[in-house]
């Protein structure tokens, strides 16, 4: 470099303003006044520095630097080494305080120009191993590896305790045209807090949180925590094995929906969270007696406002703080997998909040969102929408849902939102929306992105759930591809839930004008691989929590509530309830306190969960509830016209002929006596279910343990039975004899 071109840089480096300040920093040969010899020169900037000094590692020798600025730009002259060497600097300060370091300026880029090809162009999947904060050693040296994405920044640097969080010393350099930031700094090891110090376009400076950080402080602090998630030792390879080599699809689903913040806490420690190795414990302990086969749990990732409830992310890489370090959650998760639960996360690729730390202008530019404020706003929740038609911010969704299950052992996605994803008018009015190229509403970059996700995650991981929350009529949500769809392999019935909902809450005087709100889903429920859920929103801002949704007095309100539990049981899909539920919490679920666990000393809430309970037990053990969800081989209708009883009856099939079930329910406060139903067979068929048993709460309405099937046509079917239908009742009924026939 000439040296006009080194003055200029080096008041660039000086005014924070260099692009690359490994030109002018750490050691250069140059050329000295004889020719004959070698001459390095090393540099270094420390403001506020006295002296410093250049130690040679192979001999010891020590190289005083002269200080040819006053912010503390220091350079020595050294001739007659043979090569290149390693070195630190020694530095005195203006407080007399000498220390020792090595020279970050001194490493060589880590990152690949493959590395930076692959993320330009949106498919490096794991690229959570390359940026963000990674401890390792180079030469023997240990350190941490910092990269970022920020490249429209006039100057990117690393701040923390260890440079007094002064941008001035650790600045970063540009690889080339990638946007990419790198340094090396010996030194720092987990557990450091730093932060990203960044001059904008227009000269401002951010101080940004690492979008990559696996680790954050703890909220209402926001800087980032180095660390390494590499070092839980796992225990649940069977788990793992079996979840990858068979099909989800077949398997029983039942899912308990969890906001860690508020299942249980301690009141004697002023009502303070479980902790991840708490949950461990109790919630998993509970989940297995409950009979559930997954946990779902509300957004993990880091969030600076718990009434966010958690999709409001910062850290998209970091599980939050609030309950623990990341292997906390590993345990967790670890000891779910050993005890046969699953673990599925919520997750929310589709937007983000404006929080001044977070993704929202990171460079002084709209880089994680789009420029224009009706592409880049969701109105409705005041946070910004992801930029999907950018390679980089794809890359940055792709990889963090590989992260959740490569690091994490994860073993589904719940994603958020799906629906405002897919539509650039959802939540706006004329006016506040651009049409996509063709003049349309769909959000093209977004649903490649959404099928680009699909298929990486199930590239790397065929045993995992990927899940939908998508409220509308969207086609083929959870279809391949290569045939159209998204590639999701399941989808909330949304449909399902609010037709349901408004059903089950009305006086039941008036269902039989409604009976279609009942039965209408199942001419759809075969459309899409659904999952069946009565989930956390439903249970709040107003709509009351699930008990209080049921009308009547107090019984037929639990009465009410084990019907309807039932039913979604024997509906085809998978199936989902939300934390509270299954006990009859009564008041709407509140994120800032635990639920209301001492109503299990109450003896109609204590029969409710042996209720959920044991439908779970039998939704588990039948095949027939579970096996063929998604294809009408699994369901038929024996009765769905008798609105005038509100009571529908129909049959669900495993994939063998003998794998059957009858279920009847009555959705009205009136015993059916002598009610009539065809059937397949001339069997006994055994009552496994009766939700009015006293056991339950019910008032012991029943057929005696069963009832014979009589030779008398009904329904089609070449038999009946005659039932005694309990009020606000399921019945669920298995054939108890071998048969030679197969379905009638």
């Amino acid at each position: 470099m000439k040296t006009s071109a080194l003055v200029e840089e080096v008041f660039r480096l000086i005014g924070g303003e260099c692009h690359d300040p490994y030109t002018v920093l750490g050691i250069h040969p140059i050329v000295g006044k004889e020719p004959n010899r070698k001459y390095y020169a090393v540099r270094a900037f420390f403001p506020h520095a006295e002296s410093v000094s250049v130690v040679s590692m192979d001999d010891g020798k020590h190289y005083q630097m002269e200080k040819l600025h006053e912010n503390g730009f220091f350079e020595a002259i050294i001739k007659d080494r043979p090569d290149f060497f390693i070195y630190q600097l020694e530095v005195t300060d203006i407080t007399h305080t000498t220390f020792t370091v090595y020279d970050p300026y001194s490493f060589l880029p880590v990152l690949t120009d493959f590395d930076l090809h692959l993320f330009n162009e949106g498919n490096h999947h794991k690229i959570f191993e390359k940026l963000g904060a990674h401890i390792m050693t180079i030469n023997e040296i240990s350190g941490t590896l910092f990269a970022v994405w920020a490249p429209c920044a006039r100057r990117v640097s690393v701040i923390g305790d260890f440079n007094q969080w002064d941008g001035r010393r650790h600045q970063m350099r540009c690889l080339g045209s990638s946007g990419i930031w790198e340094i090396f700094i010996p030194g720092i090891c987990a557990g450091d807090i730093y932060k990203y110090e960044i001059r904008t376009p227009s000269g401002e400076i951010y101080k940004k949180s690492d979008p990559y950080a696996f680790y954050s402080e703890l909220r209402p602090e926001t800087a980032s925590i180095v660390y390494d998630t590499s070092c839980y030792e796992w225990k649940d390879s069977a788990w793992i094995k079996e979840r990858d080599t068979s099909s989800i699809f077949e398997k029983p689903v039942a899912i308990y929906e969890v906001h860690p913040g508020s299942w249980s806490r301690i009141p004697e420690e002023g009502a303070r969270f479980l902790t991840y190795r708490e949950m461990a414990d109790s919630l998993v302990k509970y989940v297995v007696e409950m009979g559930y086969t997954h946990i779902e749990f509300m957004s993990v990732a880091e969030h600076p406002f718990d009434g966010s409830w958690g999709y409001q992310v910062t850290g998209y890489y970091s599980v939050t703080s609030r309950y623990g370090k990341p292997e906390d959650f590993m345990y967790l998760v670890d000891q779910c997998h050993q005890n046969g639960i699953g673990v599925i996360i919520d997750w929310v690729p589709a937007h983000f909040p404006k929080d001044g730390h977070g993704l929202a202008r990171f460079d002084g530019t709209a880089l994680y969102e789009h420029a224009d404020m009706r592409q880049g706003e969701h109105p409705d929740w005041g946070t910004h929408i992801f930029n999907f038609d950018r390679n980089e911010v794809r890359n940055f969704l792709v990889s963090n849902a590989v992260f959740w299950f490569e690091k994490y052992h994860i073993d589904g996605l719940r994603v958020d939102a799906v629906a405002s994803m897919l539509y650039l008018d959802y939540g706006k009015k004329d006016g506040e929306w651009i049409p996509n190229k063709y003049g349309g509403k769909e959000n093209i970059g977004a649903i490649d992105f959404l099928r680009q996700l699909n298929t990486t995650v199930y590239k790397y991981y065929p045993g995992i759930m990927m899940i939908a929350e998508e409220s509308t009529s969207w086609a083929l949500v959870s279809k391949p591809p290569y045939v159209g769809g998204l590639g999701f392999s399941f989808k909330w019935n949304m449909g399902w839930m609010n037709d349901y909902l408004r059903y089950i809450s009305m006086d039941p005087i008036y269902r039989k004008y409604h009976h279609n709100k009942l039965t209408f889903s199942i001419m759809y429920s075969m459309s899409e691989n659904f999952i069946n859920v009565l989930s956390h929103d439903e249970v709040v801002h107003g709509k009351c929590s699930m008990i209080n949704k049921m009308p009547g007095d107090y019984w037929q309100k639990f009465a009410g509530l084990r019907v309807s539990y039932g039913y979604m049981y024997g509906h085809p899909g998978k199936k989902l309830l939300f934390m509270g539920g299954e006990f009859g919490q009564f008041i709407e679920w509140d994120y800032s306190r635990s639920l209301d666990w001492h109503l299990l000393d109450y003896d109609m809430h204590k029969k409710l969960q042996k209720f959920v309970k044991d439908l779970n037990r039998i939704y588990v053990g039948e095949k027939a509830l579970h096996q063929v969800d998604f294809s009408f081989d699994g369901f038929e209708w024996i009765d769905c016209n008798d609105s005038d009883h509100s009571v529908v009856s129909f049959i669900r099939k495993g994939k063998d002929w003998h794998d059957m079930l009858i279920i009847v329910c009555n959705f009205t406060p009136v015993v059916c006596e002598n009610y009539r139903i065809g059937a397949p067979f001339d069997q006994f068929y055994k009552e496994i279910l009766n939700s009015d048993s006293e056991v339950y709460g019910g008032s012991n309405v029943g057929n005696m343990g069963g009832v014979r099937a009589e030779q008398s046509p009904c329904h089609g079917r070449p038999y009946s039975l005659t039932l005694q239908v309990p009020p606000l009742a399921i019945l669920i009924l298995k054939p108890q004899e071998e048969s030679e026939g197969r379905f009638s």
